[in-house]
């Protein structure tokens, strides 16, 4: 099992949106590392830290977990779509999509809490110039990350 850190911004798909629909596509991700975490590296079951980004306030709003394999972003091949791409073909698609299911809506862990937590010091999150929409948490990290949100 490994752990994920998603970035959504609350405006387009929010914990609370999250939590009412049965799974959610994770489509639009148009960057190749984050790409190659979901084709290569996930797995049904990965618990997912479902982050709040681009808000008042970021941070941890929820506990997800990817519920399907990789399979191709469907809004590639869309020429309305923003995630638009005119590379990409059936044969060949470019961009890959996981679902994932939120478990349950949590306390904010604010990013400014987070980079009080010295065991948290390590997230890719809190890296400068760390800008990936989805990125590796260690069994530790999430380990600190579930004590602070039981408090």
């Amino acid at each position: 099992m490994a752990y994920w850190l998603m970035k959504s911004e609350p405006a387009e798909m929010s914990i609370d949106d999250a939590l009412a629909m049965p799974a959610v596509p994770w489509f639009g991700v148009r960057n190749y590392q984050t790409r190659n975490f979901m084709r290569d590296v996930m797995r049904v079951g990965d618990g997912v830290l479902f982050y709040h980004s681009s808000c008042a306030e970021p941070g941890i709003a929820g506990i997800a977990e990817v519920v399907s394999t990789a399979y191709p972003d469907h809004t590639q091949y869309d020429s309305k779509s923003h995630y638009f791409d005119p590379k990409a073909t059936q044969e060949t698609p470019r961009w890959m999509m996981v679902d994932i299911k939120a478990i349950r809506k949590t306390p904010l862990l604010s990013l400014t809490e987070m980079r009080t937590h010295s065991e948290l010091e390590t997230m890719q999150v809190l890296q400068k110039g760390s800008r990936l929409s989805i990125t590796p948490v260690t069994t530790a990290e999430w380990n600190a990350v579930m004590m602070l949100l039981m408090k």
